[in-house]
């Protein structure tokens, strides 16, 4: 037995070391065409194995951050592809907009970018040939072809060592998705959302002895804490492991189970109602210094009336609220030029062919860099965008100043 393992990883070792002294062997003399077809072929291989891992329950970190970086360069190859066929509309895009010129995104935005959900990719990806030329002769997007290229081949050299990891983790029924609309509302916060049914879901591991878990989530305005907090809520593992589950804003609280919204303060309504034998989770959203001297009395008097295993949820963007949590914050950070656009474009194209549309292409990265990474920007701009899909408006709002600070997403 010990023999045949050690054959099997001397053979993997040697296949890998050929490989790679192939690899570097060819790679000046394949064409940027063969190194694009590489590219979408690896991506292909890549997602399906990233929607396998997003039907099952992960609750090991290092899984986890595995299944991180694999989407990290599933989003990475992806954005390059659509970078390339973005040049041939750039002029047309440029003629529309009166003369204002469309930034085409610059090399240095394809590096290396945190975790996001998923994208779709198909052999139809490579059908842009055409639209290759004006990158043969750019140097720098050339290394950046190449960096992907290594990049992708690097994170699916291990892709059945990872497939085995999977197979111990539980599956998880999804009902079937109905609209990229809502699909694209998750898109970078798969492994966070994860995380947050995982403290959710295990009873007594991450918090003392009878203390309240209070898991605290970190944000800059707008970068969609409300967003992955409901998510989380949403999702049948956490719906069937709570009883009751409330959402307060401090001026009324929401109880998901029932669908009710009571205009009460959230200290008056837990006095109302008795939770003391029901498992409970309650989500407090936009906690500043002054609401979090509010909350920790209520904490106190959660602690009495609930059921062990209760949970408590609060999102803020100020650091020092944190320190009330019983397990340490998770931290979201803006999405970064690749992720956010595939969340964009998942609002404004929803779904649609965008291949014979070049120019709105143009128009919607400029748009979506404008943005900065804003949930809430994607969703109300990219509702509008997928409504109505005139060039000339998306040229208007384009140079509108739709750039600065929106409301949390």
């Amino acid at each position: 037995m010990a023999e045949a393992i050690l054959s099997a990883i001397l053979g993997d070792f040697i296949s890998r070391a050929i490989s790679l002294l192939i690899g570097r062997f060819t790679s000046g003399k394949e064409s940027t065409e063969g190194k694009l077809q590489r590219i979408s072929h690896l991506l292909i291989r890549i997602h399906s194995v990233v929607e396998e891992a997003n039907g099952r329950h992960i609750s090991n970190h290092g899984t986890l951050q595995w299944l991180s970086e694999l989407i990290d360069g599933e989003y990475q190859g992806c954005y390059l592809l659509d970078s390339i066929g973005y040049g041939s509309g750039q002029e047309e895009a440029n003629e529309l907009c009166d003369g204002d010129k469309v930034v085409p995104p610059q090399v240095s935005t394809l590096s290396l970018f945190n975790p996001a959900k998923r994208v779709r990719v198909d052999g139809g990806t490579m059908r842009r040939s055409n639209k290759f030329v004006s990158w043969r002769h750019n140097v720098g997007a050339a290394d950046e072809i190449d960096r992907v290229l290594e990049r992708l081949q690097g994170v699916s050299h291990d892709l059945r060592e990872f497939i085995m990891l999977l197979q111990n983790c539980k599956s998880i029924r999804r009902p079937l998705a109905t609209s990229i609309f809502r699909e694209g509302q998750m898109f970078g916060r798969h492994v966070e959302k994860e995380t947050i049914i995982n403290f959710l879901l295990h009873e007594g591991e991450q918090s003392p002895a009878g203390e309240l878990g209070v898991l605290p989530i970190v944000g800059a305005v707008g970068v969609g804490k409300t967003t992955l907090v409901q998510h989380a809520c949403d999702d049948a593992r956490v719906c069937n492991h709570f009883a009751v589950i409330i959402l307060c804003s401090f001026s009324c609280v929401y109880d998901v189970k029932n669908n009710q919204v009571t205009l009460i303060d959230p200290l008056e309504f837990v006095k109302r109602n008795s939770f003391r034998d029901k498992r409970c989770l309650f989500v407090f959203e936009n906690v500043d210094r002054h609401k979090k001297h509010i909350l920790e009395d209520l904490l106190q008097i959660l602690r009495r009336c609930c059921k062990e295993e209760s949970k408590v949820i609060i999102t803020t963007n100020n650091r020092r609220v944190a320190n009330i949590g019983t397990v340490e914050p998770i931290i979201l950070r803006v999405l970064r030029c690749a992720e956010y656009w595939f969340f964009f474009k998942a609002h404004a194209f929803a779904g649609t062919d965008t291949e014979g549309n070049p120019s709105l292409i143009s128009a919607a990265m400029g748009i979506a860099r404008k943005l900065n990474g804003s949930f809430f920007g994607a969703k109300i701009i990219g509702g509008v965008l997928r409504d109505r899909p005139d060039p000339n408006l998306w040229c208007k709002i384009l140079r509108s100043n739709i750039g600065g600070n929106a409301p949390d997403g």
